[in-house]
């Protein structure tokens, strides 16, 4: 049973609270393309009232995360094939960047821990788990990309990786995945030899491969 803040601290930490998990869901592919919502289930789900409730889903819906018809109908974004194209596009466009910004920092602790994502990843795999899967593989992008020390380019994909969540669950499903993916083997290896035109090429194509198998 979640115990109640003092009256002055509760809207904002209950709305903050509700935002973020709900948010760290769609992220992860929890909740697939189009899933309804209402404030009065997610204010149940989160034993908040209707206020911070509703703060969570405008938040949310500005970041893309969820949509909100004229209706009042809050759900999961579900992206027609133009709308994929373009958030691949900018997938394209920032992270080899990101990578190429964060080679120079690449020390050994780091390709290390990265291997370690990996494991995950493959561990994720092979039990058949979507949301680990989805879970560990940005955890490995934004490893990495933290190193860059850009933070408004990191926040930029981040946002793109937010609106995809769900589709990504979806991709997921058609992927039929039986081991870790191969091109982080290649971003490893480029990172070990310093290979910044290998690197760019490797996440390019690692963060762009799958997504076009959901508009061919």
């Amino acid at each position: 049973m979640l115990t109640q803040p003092r009256p002055a601290e509760a809207a904002p930490a209950a709305h903050d609270r509700v935002y973020r998990t709900l948010r760290g869901r769609i992220l992860h592919g929890e909740l697939p393309p189009g899933e309804a919502l209402t404030l009065r289930g997610i204010g149940k789900l989160f034993e908040v009232s209707m206020t911070p409730a509703r703060e969570a889903v405008r938040r949310l819906a500005a970041e893309g995360a969820l949509t909100l018809s004229s209706s009042g109908r809050i759900s999961t974004p579900e992206l027609t094939n133009e709308r994929i194209e373009e958030l691949a596009a900018l997938r394209a466009l920032l992270e080899p960047e990101l990578a190429s910004r964060a080679l120079p920092r690449a020390h050994m602790a780091l390709i290390e821990r990265l291997q370690a994502i990996n494991g995950t990843i493959a561990e994720a795999v092979v039990k058949g788990d979507a949301v680990g899967y989805i879970r560990a593989n940005l955890e490995f992008h934004r490893t990495l990309y933290l190193r860059a020390q850009a933070p408004a380019m990191l926040a930029m994909a981040e946002t793109v990786w937010l609106q995809l969540g769900p589709t990504m669950r979806r991709l997921y499903g058609r992927m039929q995945r039986t081991e870790a993916p191969q091109h982080h083997k290649l971003i490893l290896a480029a990172l070990r030899a310093g290979d910044e035109p290998g690197l760019r090429l490797a996440v390019r194509t690692d963060v762009t491969q799958g997504l076009r198998m959901l508009v061919a």
